[in-house]
């Protein structure tokens, strides 16, 4: 059974219920307001005839206004003397009713055909004594209300459920056809492995809107991580060819019998360097998954960053001066933060490194660190090539090199580097961002709270 068919079953069972129970209090008060009106009218219709009875010449004369009274109101009146003899009046024909006369009482019989109310009451006439007058109304007509209203309940009752029912259908149905079509959608996507189908739900606040706008943006990171991962399965597979390839061709090359010694301990040198490079390069990659993964463990100390940076910078000077690049260093004379050591300087090396290898000679490299409130602030500037704005949003993806003149083959990099950075960077809870202008430098802050 679907859910819309669920819900409105339990709708309109609960709409059943509601309006049976209303109806049935309205029958109820309505029943209790008409038959208290019919008890208190009798009374009223007796106690008024008193006035139309009175004793002419000792003899007792009833006025006609006396049965107009009756008429007016339903009511039949008759008069009856102390001992209960019938003296004046009118009784139904079909009434056989027990003459017992009872003060001020309101009777009920039933006989096949009707239900009678009867009142009794008594008073003294001066000259006469006393004399009893006797009020008789039918119920029967007044039940006859009562049928009418029971007739239309039953009548309207299920008519209005129907359309209740009807109705609560259409509006679930409607409010559920993005869970319909986010089913199609899964099946689709289960079928064909296409991630790039999307709801398209325009944004609304009810919470189906809400998981058709969420099963998007679920879909559209699955599709960017699948896009990733086969990009990373190809630069991997890439990055492990020629290693391998060098390999094999020195193999076969040293075990040639025409080989002398001499160049089979050259073809083992470079089997021994290729087989390096691919250890470093899985070592690199198991490391960076762990950091992804939220697997590896930072092991915090109190630093100086200021000595830390300065260390950096210093063990790269050699380096910088082969390019005739000098390293410029704004570094307060002390910066306590509580880091991994291991890993700051693995942070600090790569970009200071990146700055140096795609400088330009006679170019210049800026390390300033800041220290505020709640948190410190690296900035590592360069006057180098710099990157396109299109390669900027993809230089943290892993082997991601942004032009030829990034490529390992010139710089011997692996395009890991700055993978590496940022994900140090958010393990102790800080954030790398960079501007860069092509061909006028490259600027990376680094931002750490003091408190991670």
């Amino acid at each position: 059974m679907s859910v819309k068919l669920k819900i409105t079953l339990w709708y309109s069972l609960f709409m059943v219920l509601l309006v049976g129970i209303s109806f049935s209090l309205l029958l109820y008060f309505s029943a209790s307001k008409i038959f208290s009106g019919v008890d208190q009218q009798l009374k009223n219709t007796v106690n008024r005839s008193f006035k139309e009875v009175s004793l002419v010449s000792g003899e007792l004369t009833f006025d006609p206004d006396f049965h107009l009274l009756g008429l007016e109101k339903g009511v039949y009146l008759s008069v009856y003397d102390e001992k209960g003899n019938f003296l004046y009046g009118d009784l139904p024909s079909y009434y056989n009713g027990s003459a017992y006369l009872a003060m001020d009482y309101l009777q009920e019989e039933y006989d096949f055909y009707t239900n009678w109310k009867i009142y009794d009451n008594q008073f003294v006439l001066n000259g006469y004594g006393p004399i009893w007058i006797r009020g008789i109304t039918s119920q029967t007509g007044k039940e006859g209300w009562m049928v009418t209203i029971l007739k239309a309940c039953v009548i309207f009752l299920p008519f209005f459920v129907l359309v209740v029912s009807l109705s609560g259908y259409h509006i679930i149905k409607r409010n559920l056809l993005p869970l319909e079509h986010l089913n199609r959608l899964s099946s689709q996507i289960s079928c064909g492995n296409d991630l790039s189908k999307r709801i398209n739900l325009p944004s609304k606040k009810d919470e189906v809107h809400q998981l058709a706008q969420t099963f998007d943006h679920m879909m559209e990171r699955l599709e960017q991580s699948f896009q990733r991962e086969k990009a990373f399965t190809s630069d991997v597979s890439h990055e492990l060819r020629t290693p391998i390839s060098v390999i094999r061709a020195e193999c076969e090359y040293g075990l040639r019998e025409d080989t002398s010694s001499l160049e089979k301990t050259d073809s083992l040198e470079v089997i021994l360097r290729q087989a390096s490079i691919m250890s470093s390069l899985t070592s690199q990659l198991l490391s960076l998954s762990r950091m992804e993964q939220g697997q590896e463990t930072l092991h915090p100390q109190t630093l100086c960053l200021s000595q830390l940076l300065s260390f950096v910078a210093d063990s790269l000077e050699q380096t910088s001066l082969e390019k005739k690049i000098v390293i410029h260093k704004e570094l307060p004379s002390s910066s306590s933060y509580s880091g991994d050591e291991h890993m700051l300087i693995r942070l600090f090396t790569n970009l200071i490194q990146n700055a140096i290898t795609y400088g330009k000679e006679n170019g210049n490299i800026w390390i300033s660190l800041f220290s505020y409130k709640d948190y410190l602030e690296v900035i590592i500037k360069d006057d180098g090539r710099g990157i396109s704005q299109e390669d900027l949003p993809r230089i943290w993806d892993r082997f991601y090199q942004a032009d030829s003149s990034r490529n390992k083959s010139h710089h011997g990099g692996s395009g890991l580097g700055l993978s590496f950075c940022k994900q140090i960077v958010q393990l102790h809870g800080g954030t790398i961002e960079v501007k860069s202008i092509l061909h006028e430098g490259s600027q990376f802050k680094i931002t750490l709270p003091k408190k991670n």
